[in-house]
């Protein structure tokens, strides 16, 4: 069977300490896949930090000197809703640099797994909502600028709406970006993407996975990219802090293989970030986030790249 690739660097995590966001949650996702025996340590590939360059692909010279040199204002920090550290441009740029590598890994072997990333609330010229740079629209352009793909498409399956992925794509023909998110909830503004899917509070298994499977039936051999990539957020899950959905750890798997086949039956390679995930047990975060690469693994086996 072949054998997932995964990206992971332990610099990933943004140490802020009491926070909602638990972002020590990426050395335990790791840290599980390996003690069950999901993954092999050399599935597991150490990412090099995205250079200015490529962050400039996507962000504005302005937002990137103010990250570099930790001249945010107070209402950039209050947007981001995270503290500023240097440490914490470092992790934000190794995030991006493993989506990078997990793109191309995608490209080889037909899927990838980034252990982290999944910063869809960053714009152009800020941050929000926890993310400070968009590291898929990163990997998105760099491929793009060195012509290893034309189009892409975004599936956020995150509780929150990808209003940073919405906002730095619109208008542009070569990227299709989905969210299915809950309406009510953040953020309040929510730019278009391609094809919204607003849910109402309490939405459970059986009409997200409805709703959700009618749309990846119809958008993704519509539009039929170059590569997908997937926001497998956890915080659907119905006992997450910060969401209002009612999905189940077996809706969620569903979820995950419902995206992940859709692409790899028609030979389209998959990019997998984690996004959020704030469940009152963060063990259960990372049951839900490990189980996503579980379901990666075997639908890369059930549709095999090399065959």
């Amino acid at each position: 069977m072949p054998r997932l690739p995964l990206v992971y660097h332990d610099g990933y995590d943004l140490q802020f300490g009491d926070h909602v966001f638990p972002s020590q949650k990426y050395k335990l996702v790791r840290a599980e896949l390996l003690s069950s025996g999901i993954v092999r340590p050399g599935q597991i590939h150490a990412p090099e930090p995205a250079t200015d360059a490529d962050i400039l692909l996507v962000h504005s010279a302005e937002w990137v000197q103010k990250l570099r040199r930790g001249t945010l204002t107070y209402t950039d920090i209050l947007t981001l809703e995270i503290p500023y550290s240097r440490r914490i441009v470092e992790a934000f740029w190794l995030a991006a640099g493993g989506t990078v590598l997990a793109a191309r890994l995608a490209l080889e072997h037909g899927a990838a797994f980034n252990i982290g990333g999944g910063f869809h609330h960053a714009f152009h010229g800020h941050g929000e909502g926890f993310c400070a740079v968009h590291d898929i629209a990163i990997a998105i352009r760099k491929l793009q600028h060195e012509s290893r793909i034309r189009t892409a498409m975004v599936i956020d399956c995150d509780v929150h709406h990808g209003n940073g992925t919405a906002a730095l794509f619109s208008g542009d023909p070569r990227v299709f970006t989905l969210s299915i998110h809950q309406l009510h909830n953040y953020p309040e503004v929510k730019p278009p993407s391609t094809l919204d899917i607003h849910l109402p509070d309490g939405t459970g298994d059986d009409d997200y996975l409805r709703r959700l499977r009618e749309a990846c039936e119809i958008a993704v051999p519509a539009f039929r990219p170059d590569i997908l990539f997937y926001v497998a957020g956890a915080d659907p899950y119905l006992d997450d802090q910060l969401g209002g959905l009612n999905l189940t750890m077996d809706g969620l798997r569903e979820r995950d293989l419902l995206v992940m086949q859709s692409a790899l039956e028609r030979r389209i390679p998959v990019v997998v970030t984690l996004a959020g995930g704030y469940a009152r047990q963060l063990s259960d975060t990372v049951r839900i986030h490990a189980a996503t690469a579980l379901a990666a693994q075997q639908v890369l086996g059930e549709y095999p790249w090399h065959s």
